[in-house]
């Protein structure tokens, strides 16, 4: 995934299917400067953690 997508997904009132190593994910915010995004699981909300964009999947 690009950057630019990550910042309209984690902006979109709409959820859309976003994987990490093939779990979902949900967006929270971007680090345009670094490359990464602040994400959780959705089965794991209070799990916050960091991870580059380019190994976010778009469904």
């Amino acid at each position: 995934m690009n950057i630019q997508r990550a910042e309209e997904i984690s902006q979109s009132p709409q959820t859309e299917r976003v994987t990490y190593n093939g779990k979902a994910i949900y967006i929270q915010r971007i680090n345009e400067q670094n490359e990464t995004a602040r994400v959780f699981h959705l089965e794991e909300p209070d799990e916050e953690f960091d991870v580059e964009i380019s190994q976010l999947q778009e469904h």
